[in-house]
């Protein structure tokens, strides 16, 4: 199990620690003793003698402070059994597949990522089959998840949140409950007060909400690689004018999720769509009046739709490659334990795949969790090819700018529709 490195190597890790905005952020244990390979597949017990061993544990960056503590209670508990040290760097959940895939043999050991992402990662051997104490990782999280965390019947990641989904935030002093179930009513309010409500429209993860309101579909083909999508067909030229409608308000703003925070932070956003991972500034700000549902409906032709949403779920791997595999198979299983998943609920306000964490009063009255749980009925597993993303984000960035470059509705929608099914470079 214990792989080593060249020199080369060790290199490269470095240059992808700088990449993925790795951090010097570290602490060791020191026992004494004579030095060993560390845990395996198989496991290890009190009297096991790991050695030296090091760990480099990537996350997002707003979990920092937490994965930090996390690792030292793991080396704390741990460090009868060897020198532990655990780097910790920061790497976005949605980008650490290009990251890990620039490189398997030089990522870290241990990663977070989105369970969309899982598919490619096992393709690349850049995903550790979990062969620890595989059992009561499943017994201990939520169907969707361990599905979400499987392949072919086998297990390659922990389950770690099951709230990877968008809704609706809002300000209840600005928006009332009433306001907050159309589009219309949000914006109006909204233009009332002076203030705006935000979304993210050149993304295909959040444009996609429009087009699956509407019947249309984005998935993943039955060759697991290239995406099926309809978005050019009936009503899908419709759909493209009213998100351009949209666009156009001018208590409206498409703005990425970091100007978001910035605006509810500085009290310019009344509205949001966003997830969970929010909800503690938005809490904080908006105190009591802090309030979170489905997403709205949106006027198309006339009627009122119902957005849709991607929906998902955030896993943590295991390098094949890492020096320590079976050590950090350890961390992975122990951060995302059942006393790790509250401790995420606690301090991040993360929703948890973990059973006993998820049915606790605590969980289920959180106003981010219960608004979760009311989209999930609109809601679909992200699974589309990697030819998506661009054209679908394109496609919103014209639409939000308002520059149709003197196409029509259906010529975008065509367009879009083309680069998305394009066939996928093998």
């Amino acid at each position: 199990m214990k792989k080593q490195l060249s020199l080369a190597m060790a290199a490269v890790m470095a240059l992808s620690l700088a990449a993925c905005g790795g951090s010097g952020d570290s602490t060791t244990s020191t026992t004494s003793g004579t030095t060993s390979d560390a845990a395996t597949t198989e496991g290890s017990d009190a009297s096991t003698n790991w050695g030296d061993v090091t760990l480099t544990m990537w996350g997002a960056e707003e979990d920092q402070t937490m994965l930090r503590e996390m690792a030292d209670a793991f080396i704390e508990e741990n460090k009868d059994k060897g020198n532990i040290t655990i780097n910790i760097g920061a790497c976005s959940e949605a980008d650490t597949k290009d990251n890990v895939l620039t490189d398997p043999t030089a990522a870290a050991d241990v990663f977070a990522f989105a369970d969309d992402q899982l598919n490619e990662l096992v393709a690349a051997d850049a995903l550790q089959e979990v062969t620890l104490n595989a059992d009561d990782v499943k017994s201990r999280n939520l169907e969707g998840s361990v599905e979400a965390a499987s392949l072919n019947g086998k297990l390659y990641a922990y389950p770690m949140t099951a709230d990877n989904g968008y809704f609706l935030y809002y300000d209840k002093s600005v928006i009332s409950e009433e306001d907050a179930q159309t589009v219309d009513g949000i914006l109006a309010a909204a233009a009332k007060a002076g203030r705006t409500f935000d979304m993210t429209l050149n993304d295909g993860w959040y444009i996609y909400s429009f087009f699956a309101g509407a019947g249309l579909e984005a998935t993943l083909a039955d060759d697991g690689v290239n995406t099926v999508c309809n978005w050019n067909e009936e009503p899908g030229a419709d759909v493209a004018q009213a998100i351009m409608d949209i666009a156009s308000n001018s208590a409206f703003v498409s703005a990425p999720d970091a100007d978001i925070v910035s605006g509810i932070k500085n009290g310019t956003v009344c509205a949001a769509v966003s997830g969970t991972w929010n909800a503690s500034t938005a809490q904080e700000i908006w105190g009591d009046n802090y309030a979170a549902t489905k997403l709205p409906t949106y006027t198309l032709n006339g009627e009122q739709v119902q957005m849709g949403s991607f929906a998902g779920y955030k896993l943590v791997g295991v390098n094949p490659h890492s020096q320590n595999v079976g050590v950090a198979m350890m961390l992975a299983d122990y951060i995302t334990n059942e006393a790790n998943q509250q401790k995420r609920f606690e301090d991040r306000n993360l929703g948890p795949s973990n059973i006993n964490v998820n049915a606790s009063e605590e969980v289920q009255a959180a106003p981010a969790i219960a608004a979760l749980a009311a989209q999930s009925d609109f809601s679909d597993l992200q699974r589309v090819g990697a030819n998506y993303w661009d054209p679908a984000a394109s496609l919103g960035q014209i639409l939000q700018s308002g520059d149709t470059q003197s196409k029509t509705m259906q010529q975008l929608v065509d367009d879009a529709v083309a680069g998305i099914t394009a066939p996928v470079a093998q």
